[in-house]
């Protein structure tokens, strides 16, 4: 069981889900010796203090000494010189004598040189096992680790659909097929997102904005459109958010890149890769993609396209959680929500580990891991 400190310690870092990106979710809990809480805080916005720096800013404000303090931080203390300087040294220096650690940064900067810097110290370190804290961390920061570890984001892909698995009529209406406490939900997951991926087809059928609207949040995630022949409209509702917008493609039109630039995207070229999906010449790279928006320190990607892309990337193997919203209704023949799948073989689908059903408003959520993905 987590101690308390260290469950507050995850609360902070949960309460930060919306701000820290690309910088992982931590919080941080000081313990003075008579075990009371002399300051708490949590990692701010890029830039900002991490949780420890905020822990002993507020111990100071609250008129606390640090010295013989423990440290409950939900993710081992930076050891390297970013935005901001090493908090373990911050730590060492306030005369903290302990930190407990919920789990090691997977950061190859830091990866253990954080608690190699504070034993060096004279301060003690302690390790959470995975029930006392580290399972926890991890989950909070799964993009942060998937793009530490495998050098591209954790993939979420979300999808509202009828029961029987359509999106829309055949003539392409969806609005709206889940009641507006499920998009209430799915903004939730859209803010939490370092980035929003959707695909041209979408852009064109739908014009949709893609930002944040139900929820506050002080930040909208970039948009990431997938657009082979450059065929998104300068003019289009992705582009009224204050926000970057990503476009990747393979065409070679500088009339239309010019168009989108003076628009505000930056448009990014990346290889073709066969073999081609059906009813696509010219398929972009989507492993390319994945790297690159690794290398854009996009943390967690929120997949809102189409059938095509999605299936495509299903198939592909880079989708990692689905995020599923079913509404009690019945469509008949309609938009499938991953018509993009082309299986030979049963043992082809993508097999799903469920993690959570949940009501929401008249809807269902379905959490699902790809099974296997994680495991890094």
């Amino acid at each position: 069981m987590t101690d308390q400190p260290m469950q507050t310690a995850l609360d902070l870092a949960a309460s930060a889900l919306f701000i820290t990106s690309p910088n992982p979710r931590v919080g941080c809990v000081l313990v003075g010796a008579d075990g009371q809480v002399i300051g708490q805080g949590h990692t701010q916005r890029a830039g900002g203090p991490h949780a420890e720096i905020m822990a002993l800013r507020d111990a100071a404000a609250r008129g606390h000494s640090t010295s013989g303090a423990t440290a409950y931080v939900t993710l081992e203390p930076c050891a390297h010189q970013g935005r901001t300087g090493p908090c373990c040294d911050a730590l060492a220096a306030a005369g903290v004598a302990k930190v407990v650690a919920a789990i090691t940064d997977p950061n190859p900067l830091v990866a253990g040189m954080g608690f190699a810097r504070l034993r060096a110290a004279g301060v003690e370190v302690v390790v959470c096992a995975p029930e006392d804290g580290a399972e926890a961390s991890r989950e909070l920061n799964i993009g942060f680790f998937s793009r530490m570890v495998r050098k591209q984001p954790w993939v979420r892909l979300k999808a509202a659909m009828s029961l029987d698995g359509a999106t829309a009529l055949p003539d392409g209406s969806s609005q709206w097929i889940t009641g507006e406490a499920a998009r209430a939900d799915g903004h939730q997951w859209r803010a939490r997102a370092c980035a929003i991926l959707t695909g041209v087809g979408t852009v064109l059928a739908d014009d949709p904005a893609l930002d944040v609207r139900y929820v506050e949040t002080p930040r909208q995630p970039r948009l990431v459109v997938l657009d082979s022949q450059l065929r998104t409209p300068p003019q289009a509702r992705i582009f009224a958010a204050a926000r970057e917008v990503l476009i990747y493609t393979n065409s070679r039109d500088t009339a239309g890149q010019a168009a989108l630039e003076a628009a505000g995207a930056t448009v990014i070229q990346l290889p073709t890769q066969a073999p081609q999906m059906a009813g696509c010449k010219t398929r972009i790279d989507l492993g390319a993609l994945m790297q690159d928006l690794g290398a854009r320190e996009v943390n967690e990607l929120h997949v809102e396209a189409g059938g095509i892309l999605n299936g495509a990337l299903l198939q592909a193997g880079l989708v990692d959680e689905c995020l599923l919203y079913l509404a009690p209704k019945l469509v008949g023949q309609g938009l499938p929500a991953f018509g993009g799948m082309a299986l030979q073989r049963l043992a082809q689908a993508a097999a799903l580990d469920i993690r959570s059903i949940q009501s929401v408003g008249a809807d269902l959520r379905v959490l699902a891991r790809i099974q296997g993905h994680g495991l890094f």
